[in-house]
């Protein structure tokens, strides 16, 4: 039976580039290339299908050749099956896209199309009035200091009992761990049991499942034929069946625990818990919108703070004296907290721990692009005409590697670059404020992320408690040199291709020297 859906899988793709083939030959005129030195070559009828096809598996940096050669610093890409898209990495379309007109670049409705049988109706996915109930509701949650103390205990319990004895073990026994895996498993385990509470068993079953649920949504997005992933999922075949069946699964697993919360508690007992789905609960939500709303929560908070993470370990490899400084700093303020536990209070400390994390988000976001659809015909500040639907992107990856955005460094990692000169002598130096349009790795305007400070609270305890316990080495693999930059891989979040192999050795005499640093320097 997987052997039938496979060959029909087969058939389906083949079947759809036999058409294209034979509709570019029968209309092809003789100057059939249309394009700029700014956009990839273009042909009518099949737009950039050529090109796109060529480079499907290099988009990130196939977009960010042709936006660096952009006097605008914005390109259109056309597509056959698809809506003209506008790439932009220029920070002035940026504001104007999520702030200025953000209600006329909505996601839309080929946005929550690719994403609609994950994600449902969930915050992430809806525009219009759903998403502002959502979105107000969430955003009361989110500024509660309970939720903030919670997060707090809950790492602090996840950190000790498990994360860390898991790397103590690997460094006694001298095991290659992949840290992408155990970070990834961590997230998720964290982020669950801040939305869901307990369920142990139920959580740990729920992640395969929503592996694969990810992974073929974002596939969708890329395919270089739209209605590609449309045939196979109205045949119900290859990707698009196992999209089905994941899907099945994770919303079967969380209505389940849904339902075995209900039982066990009374409606006035839910505004007394910490965790988000007895509150979702309690505000009297349909179960189907908070199964939505939860799974929406769980994908954003996951593999987005674990992504970035991975990046900043292999980062402090390749950079020893950033490293250096880094331990230096979470030394320092670990004298000052009972127990050597952090608290909310000392991770806001951990200044340049922060400085680390956002300059490794601008060379390696976790969300590399994000789309809107124009509703109306707009032109953006730039210059660049926007018809109504088409998708309007703007491009983390991308502008990251700008010139015009981050100057002739920009391919640096330069934490430095994300610190203000200090006030006065033996004073820490602060972190700049820089402009969302600049740096949009978690959104601007209306749609701001309502979990960036929770994410940087849980990546700060997780790399303060591991760097001050243990230092990194990267393995080799049979697939690339220990040497070799690993490949940034776009899904819903981005990730590091084949993982990062890494051995934990203790730290045991460089935490006995640095009691005597005097930092900050």
């Amino acid at each position: 039976m997987p052997h039938c859906h496979h060959f029909m899988d087969i058939i389906i793709s083949l079947f759809s580039i036999s058409i294209f083939i034979f509709l570019l030959l029968k209309f092809r005129p003789p100057a059939a290339l249309f394009s700029s030195h700014s956009s990839p070559s273009t042909y009518p009828l099949i737009g950039c299908l050529l090109s796109f096809y060529k480079n499907r598996h290099r988009l990130l940096d196939w977009y960010t050749e042709l936006l660096s050669k952009s006097a605008t610093g914005t390109i259109v890409i056309r597509r056959l099956g698809c809506r003209r898209t506008v790439v932009t990495t220029n920070p002035v379309n940026v504001e104007y896209i999520l702030t200025t007109h953000f209600l006329n670049f909505p996601k839309g409705k080929p946005f929550t199309e690719i994403l609609g049988d994950f994600l449902g109706c969930g915050i992430f996915n809806v525009d219009g009035e759903l998403w502002r109930t959502q979105r107000k509701l969430a955003s009361h949650e989110f500024s509660a200091k309970s939720l903030r103390e919670f997060v707090v205990k809950t790492l602090e319990l996840e950190v000790e009992n498990r994360l860390l004895p898991t790397i103590e073990a690997s460094a006694r026994d001298n095991v290659v761990v992949d840290l992408q895996e155990l970070l990834r498993g961590f997230a998720f385990s964290v982020i669950c049991k801040v939305l869901l509470g307990g369920e142990e068993e139920a959580i740990s079953e729920l992640e395969k499942s929503f592996d694969v649920a990810s992974e073929v949504s974002a596939g969708r997005a890329t395919k270089p034929v739209y209605m590609i992933w449309k045939l196979k999922r109205w045949f119900g075949v290859g990707s698009e069946r196992r999209l089905k069946m994941a899907v099945a699964e994770v919303h079967r697993k969380v209505m389940n625990i849904i339902e075995k919360r209900k039982k066990k508690k009374k409606i006035q007992d839910f505004h007394d818990s910490e965790d988000l789905l007895s509150w979702l609960i309690s505000v009297g939500h349909d179960d189907e919108v908070i199964r939505d709303m939860a799974i929406s929560f769980i994908m954003a908070g996951r593999d987005t703070t674990s992504a970035a993470m991975t990046w900043l370990f292999w980062l402090l490899t390749r950079h020893p004296n950033v490293e250096k400084q880094l331990v230096e700093e979470i030394n320092f303020e670990s004298t000052l907290v009972v127990e050597k536990k952090f608290d909310y209070k000392s991770l806001k400390e951990l200044k340049f721990l922060k400085a680390c994390l956002c300059e490794t988000m601008r060379l390696y976001p976790p969300v590399p692009w994000d789309s809107k659809h124009a509703i109306v015909n707009d032109c953006l500040p730039d210059g660049t005409p926007v018809q109504a639907g088409d998708k309007v992107t703007y491009f983390p990856y991308g502008m990251g590697r700008m010139e015009e955005v981050w100057g002739k460094d920009r391919f640096e990692f330069k934490p430095s670059r994300w610190l203000l000169e200090p006030e006065g002598r033996g004073r820490r130096r602060g972190v700049k404020l820089v402009s969302p349009y600049k740096f949009p790795i978690f959104q601007a305007g209306p749609r701001v992320c309502l979990g960036k400070e929770m994410a940087f609270i849980q990546m700060k305890y997780v790399v303060a408690s591991i760097l001050s316990r243990f230092r990194i080495k990267p393995i080799a693999t049979a697939a690339a040199a220990a040497s070799d930059d690993p490949v940034f891989v776009p899904l819903l979040t981005a990730h590091m291709a084949g993982g990062f192999k890494v051995l934990f050795q203790r730290r045991e005499k460089e935490r006995e020297n640095s009691k005597h640093t005097k930092f900050p320097i």
